[in-house]
């Protein structure tokens, strides 16, 4: 483990094995200068690492080609090295430059894999590289807009502990580092191949350095200095001038007469490609490596080639000059010196021009093939937009269709909506409509009866001033919205007389709905009229010993506790007589005003449903097709009334269910109507329903009294068609539990002989409301 590279610490020994991954990004060529920079030594390998991105998980596993640049490798078919495709020869071919130029042999290995951290993560475990440098990952906006992988960050996550890990940013600094906590499990081949290198290279000498071998770049030329000679260049080179080497047979130097230019300007002055390209010149003039031009192609640096071979040819042009002036002397010996410096002039002049139009025609060709290339990417790009474009516009039109479509679809809807509802509409104004021709003609038949019918007796006001000893207040026993009820004897019998008060609101209207009522039926369950006195309003009826169920299940009166099995049977006594109202003909009768201080009781327990003035015959044809009646004002008591009926004014026969669950629900529990449905629902839910039973029964079937309040919750839901069916549902209920307990009955000594009380009776409680 050796501390991070500073300005005076070169990095780790020269045996370690240091790999760069690198890309096509710029950071992968700050990451090669930095490790160039502070890692590597001149002669040292360094190992290019770079992963080619499969593109899709479906084929077979990672591999690794391996190439050593400047190495010859046995394993292949004995080129020197193992060719790549064209796109990884130009994506290496940079980073291979490079490192010939700084002295560094490079080790190259494409790796493929879907996932580039686990490849990598894979090549150091399997390879044993000891540093491992990388470049920083690009964090500009839009790349963090796409969320791209932070390839650095989890390559140094991912490395063993062995591996020293850095990460260099764009500006050449180290950006994120971790070092090896341990040295390499092992020694990979490829360092014992990297160091008999280095060593073959020390002992090699200047000669190698300047000298690629085999294995060398294919894509950049070789130096002109270091090409095989022929014989004819060698003997050029050696040759010797005869004026500086030679004398005459007098002893003396030969005399040369010095013209205005001499024939060396051919390969010194003239505007050649030394000074059209004078990096060209320099690189082949020192025996180094040219460097390759970024924009050109292997195809246009061959081109090139022949421009050291054509120096070279121009270089060798004086001996050839020199021959053809002497094959001229041969014809004719009077030639002056004057002549032949034209001549040369002249051949100078035509070899300018010549090499003009030559770097003329090479930066045509060069501008030529960059013009064909951009063409190309445009087209490329062109057809790339246009199939964006025809994509896009199948896209918008398919939309289009679907948003057609679905318009269609709502319109049709909407359509279909319309009709139902105006079929509703009509259908329900054709209903009022019958409904109000049957009700004309239902109070003129009851005008009729009301006029001619005496099914009832007609007492005179002053029979029920005698019995009533002139309505002292001794003989009341109760008042209600109609007025009070007294107690009296008449025909030796005890009877309950309701007079009119004189403003009581509608009370004349309810004192013939109620005599139009009580005089067509006849049930068990239901109070029975003596008689009435039309004149002045006065109702007589039976008398009811043991007063309202209100006063029994709230023990006004010090009346003892009702049974279980009494409370199971008055329970359906009401359920009955209610029945008997919904199922009258020719039309049913809605009570309107159900609750326990309108349920009285004999001498013998028996329950009766009384104060029927509020009850409304509901049409026939109403009560079977819309099961409700528009009224124009309620009528009821608060707790006991419809919430539906109170809140929109439609009547029904399910009206009486909701007021018939809670007099149910204040028989189990003897409790005031206010909030008692929510009450008796939370219990059930909390498991305490036991608790909420009337705790003066002793004995509860604890499961029928939790059938029963559930039962009552039903019938005193919000909403109309959520309540139960009186005649098919509720009623086999009370049935059921009506026989069991008579099959239980009851211990006590009161109820058994049938208790009687002198208990007034109230038929119409204070909170009675009037149409």
């Amino acid at each position: 483990m050796w501390p991070p590279p500073t300005a005076g610490n070169h990095g780790p020994p020269l045996n370690k094995l240091i790999a760069v991954a690198i890309d096509k990004d710029r950071g992968s060529q700050v990451a090669l200068k930095w490790a160039i920079d502070n890692l590597l030594a001149r002669g040292q390998t360094v190992i290019l690492i770079h992963v080619k991105v499969k593109p899709s998980a479906s084929q077979p596993p990672a591999h690794a080609t391996s190439r050593l640049n400047q190495m010859p490798d046995a394993s292949n078919d004995g080129s020197g090295m193992i060719e790549l495709d064209p796109q990884l020869k130009e994506l290496f071919l940079p980073f291979r430059v490079f490192c010939t130029r700084k002295d560094i042999q490079c080790h190259d290995v494409v790796l493929e894999d879907v996932d580039v951290v686990k490849a990598i993560v894979e090549y150091v475990n399997r390879t044993a590289i000891e540093v491992l440098i990388l470049g920083a990952a690009a964090k500009g906006g839009l790349l963090r807009r796409f969320k791209v992988k932070d390839i650095p960050g989890n390559v140094v996550k991912g490395v063993p502990d062995f591996c020293t890990v850095y990460v260099i940013s764009k500006n050449g600094k180290i950006s994120a580092t971790r070092s090896a906590s341990r040295l390499a499990p092992f020694i990979h081949p490829l360092r014992h191949q990297f160091m008999q290198q280095g060593n073959a290279k020390s002992n090699t000498g200047e000669d190698s350095l300047n000298t690629p071998s085999r294995g060398s770049l294919s894509g950049i030329p070789k130096p002109v200095s270091d090409l095989p000679m022929s014989n004819l260049q060698s003997d050029t080179l050696n040759m010797k001038s005869p004026f500086t080497h030679r004398k005459g047979p007098n002893g003396k130097p030969y005399e040369i007469s010095q013209p205005d230019t001499d024939i060396s300007f051919v390969s010194s002055g003239r505007p050649s490609i030394d000074n059209m390209f004078p990096s060209f010149a320099d690189n082949y003039d020192s025996g180094a490596t040219p460097p390759r031009l970024s924009g050109f192609s292997d195809f246009e640096a061959q081109n090139f080639e022949p421009i050291p071979l054509g120096r070279r040819s121009l270089d060798i042009m004086p001996s050839e000059l020199s021959f053809l002036s002497m094959e001229g002397d041969r014809a004719s010996f009077s030639s002056t010196p004057d002549d032949v410096a034209a001549e040369m002039r002249r051949l100078k002049l035509e070899l300018k021009q010549t090499m003009e139009m030559y770097s003329t025609a090479c930066k045509e060709a060069l501008t030529a093939q960059q013009m064909a290339m951009e063409l190309q990417r445009w087209k490329t790009e062109e057809q790339r937009r246009l199939e964006d474009a025809r994509f896009a516009e199948e896209a918008a039109l398919a939309l289009a269709e679907k948003e057609k479509a679905k318009s269609r679809a709502a319109l049709e809807h909407a359509e279909a909506a319309q009709r139902l509802a105006e079929l509703e509409s009509q259908k329900r104004i054709n209903a009022e409509m019958k409904a109000l021709k049957e009700a004309e003609e239902r109070n003129k038949v009851l005008n009729k009866l009301s006029n001619s019918d005496f099914r009832y007796r007609r007492y005179s006001i002053e029979e029920i001033e005698t019995a009533t000893d002139y309505f002292a207040q001794a003989n009341k026993i109760g008042e209600g919205g109609y007025g009070p009820v007294y107690k009296c004897y008449m025909d030796h019998t005890p009877v309950a007389v309701k007079v009119l008060r004189p403003d009581a609101a509608h009370g004349r209207q309810q004192f013939q709905q109620e005599v139009e009522v009580l005089n067509c039926i006849r049930h068990p369950h239901m109070v029975l009229l003596l008689g009435a006195c039309p004149e002045y309003g006065c109702l007589v009826y039976e008398f009811m010993s043991n007063g309202s169920l209100e006063d029994l299940l709230f023990q006004r009166g010090k009346t003892p506790p009702l049974s279980w099995q009494q409370r199971f049977r008055i329970a359906a006594e009401i359920g009955a007589g209610l029945l008997f109202l919904h199922q009258s003909k020719p039309e049913p009768i809605v009570h309107r005003d159900l609750k326990p201080a309108n349920i009285l009781l004999d001498r013998n327990f028996v329950s009766k449903i009384s104060d029927v003035g509020l009850a409304r015959l509901v049409p026939p044809s109403v009560a079977d097709s819309v099961t409700q009646y528009r009224m124009t004002s309620t009528a009821g008591t608060f707790c006991y009334i419809d919430p539906e009926y109170q809140q929109t004014g439609m009547l029904g026969i399910k009206s009486d269910v909701y007021s018939l669950g809670i007099i149910f629900l204040q028989i189990l529990t003897a409790k005031p109507p206010m909030g008692l449905t929510h009450h008796v629902e939370r219990a059930i839910e909390k498991g305490t329903f036991n608790d909420m039973l009337d705790s003066s029964v002793p004995d509860w079937p604890l499961d029928e009294a939790l059938n029963l309040a559930k039962l009552s919750l039903k019938c005193s839901e919000l909403r109309r068609k959520d309540r139960p069916d009186l005649s098919k549902v509720i009623m086999p209920e009370l049935e059921r539990l009506r026989t069991l307990g008579e099959e239980n009955p009851c211990q006590s000594a009161l109820y058994s002989s049938g208790y009687s009380t002198n208990h007034s009776q109230a038929s119409v409680s204070q909170a009675s409301q009037h149409e």
